[in-house]
């Protein structure tokens, strides 16, 4: 288990109750997410977490394959669709690399609070980009704490310490060019939350 395996294993069993500090966030993002959606969409959800939001689109979608690198926040995912009887989502506690996922299996790829955390982004972006269908969706939201100093060495240094994971300090600008480097056009990006500078990001396979 790795160090970022062994962290979001640690936060798992607070997870929710953490994130749903922002519900509003949440509640946009699915609300903007819905609107790109159709009911005979595949989607792969990389990074759900304790699916948040897997869970509350499920019934928008034909299926969902949910993915994370978390066994606890699967198990927890897991546990909240079969107490809502929602059958058509996969949770897979595995990474985006599994060979089982297969290039043009996806129309819409969700990846949501993960960009700014990944060591390889380009590398992640080239996979999303394979497994999705010509002209598939990327969905993401991402905090660009870049645009916060203050902010931003507040994480740079939780991150050293070892509080929580490096957090890549994207500015908008470097998130639009990198995703539009993994082969993706923007179709829409909006700011979600000012005070963390979190923005929703539509972009479309070229």
């Amino acid at each position: 288990m790795n160090k970022s395996e062994s962290f979001w294993d640690k936060t798992a069993s607070k997870y929710d109750q953490l994130e749903m500090k922002d519900e509003q966030t949440y509640i946009n993002i699915m609300n903007r997410t819905k609107t790109h959606l159709k009911i005979s969409d595949i989607v792969l959800d990389y990074g759900c977490g304790t699916g948040l939001i897997s869970n509350e689109i499920a019934e928008y979608v034909k299926g969902i394959h949910a993915i994370d690198i978390s066994s606890n926040m699967i198990a927890i995912a897991e546990n909240k669709a079969k107490e809502r009887n929602i059958a058509n989502i996969n949770y897979a506690h595995t990474t985006l690399f599994d060979k089982r996922y297969e290039k043009g299996s996806f129309d819409v790829v969700m990846v949501f609070h993960v960009l700014h955390l990944l060591e390889d982004e380009q590398i992640v972006l080239q996979r999303m980009n394979e497994l999705l269908k010509p002209g598939g969706l990327l969905i993401s939201a991402t905090p660009c704490v870049g645009e916060k100093i203050v902010l931003k060495n507040l994480l740079l240094f939780a991150g050293r310490v070892g509080l929580m994971p490096n957090i890549r300090s994207f500015k908008i600008r470097n998130l639009v060019d990198t995703i539009e480097e993994g082969n993706f056009s923007i179709v829409e990006s909006n700011c979600l939350k000012k005070s963390s500078q979190e923005y929703f990001i539509i972009a479309r396979k070229i």
